[in-house]
């Protein structure tokens, strides 16, 4: 076990590299034009160059980014070109609040989808086709609707939640759990229409195995071949699409929360990328990566303790 972690850490360590790299070259690429931008229309031609050389932007595009990785490794993002913010102070601020957007959602949706998925599996009839139907419109309804009309339903109508804002967990906890309730709805249901398809169609692959049936004949109970037997092997699919799930939750928050007003790192990318903050972007960036290879190493983990042959793979 400790040489498939090794080799997933080691991957995600090589990811973050060549992710980091693209990503500064791609930025590079736009002609923002940073200098003039924080200077004003006004500023002469001297004054752009002389800010271009304090930026470094007149430096070859690899040496901006291997200066940028020396500082990075240390831990040092530098700081916003626009608002002169700390980065890493940026990121500590806004952090949580994504993170509890989106540790909220994984969770809701792994206990949710696995129950309807099972649920659907193993009764079938009539269950299964309730939970195929809401599979389908959680995928075929798109999200900024959705996200509206839990809006105008629980925040404007019945009024039982704020429409906008954010309450930290340590300020009020009844607080933090009325805030995100609505955004953590709004991400919960695409994500459980995805997942509990994944589900139900593992647990009904595996119930037609022939050792279940060999379970069967020797008096088991059904409850015991479920959860004893048949999920711990239904489970490793349904992981991995969970683990997918989590890096398209990340752009959905980017619009959560602007549609909730949070002062996430989803309002945060909006805000920055489209002034071409490098420090910033590549921060974000850098962060982003880092926890989609957590979340996978932690589903890897999972998958391999339910099925040791995922780890020779």
């Amino acid at each position: 076990m400790l040489t498939f972690i090794a080799r997933r850490l080691a991957a995600g360590v090589f990811l973050l590299f060549v992710i980091s790299l693209l990503a500064y070259l791609l930025l590079s690429i736009p002609d923002l034009d940073v200098a003039r931008q924080l200077l004003g229309s006004g500023a002469g031609q001297a004054e752009v160059a002389a800010k271009n050389h304090e930026l470094g932007l007149d430096r070859p595009v690899l040496v901006q980014y291997l200066d940028w990785l020396a500082h990075a490794l240390r831990g040092d993002f530098g700081t916003s070109w626009f608002s002169g913010e700390d980065v890493t102070q940026a990121l500590r601020n806004r952090l949580p609040v994504t993170a509890s957007l989106m540790v909220s959602v994984t969770l809701i949706t792994a206990v949710a989808s696995f129950l309807l998925g099972v649920w659907a599996g193993v009764r079938r009839g009539a269950v299964d086709r309730f939970v195929q139907v809401l599979g389908v419109a959680g995928y075929a309804l798109p999200g900024f609707l959705v996200t509206l009309v839990i809006v105008l339903v629980f925040a404007v109508q019945l009024r039982w939640f704020p429409a906008i804002g954010y309450t930290g967990l340590t300020e009020s906890a009844s607080g933090w759990l009325s805030a995100v309730t609505l955004p953590v709805l709004s991400l919960s249901i695409g994500s459980i229409a995805g997942v509990s398809q994944q589900v139900r169609g593992s647990v009904i692959e595996v119930l037609r195995q022939d050792y279940v049936r060999t379970l069967r004949a020797r008096g088991l109970s059904p409850a015991r071949i479920v959860f004893r037997h048949v999920l711990r092997n239904a489970s490793a699919p349904a992981l991995a699409v969970l683990g997918m799930q989590f890096v398209g939750l990340l752009g959905g928050a980017v619009l959560v929360e602007q549609i909730f007003g949070l002062p996430g790192i989803g309002s945060m990318t909006v805000s920055y990328t489209t002034r071409g903050d490098i420090p910033v972007i590549m921060a974000l960036v850098v962060f982003t990566v880092i926890g989609v290879v957590l979340i996978n190493l932690v589903v890897d983990i999972l998958i391999g303790w339910l099925n040791p042959k995922a780890r020779t793979s």
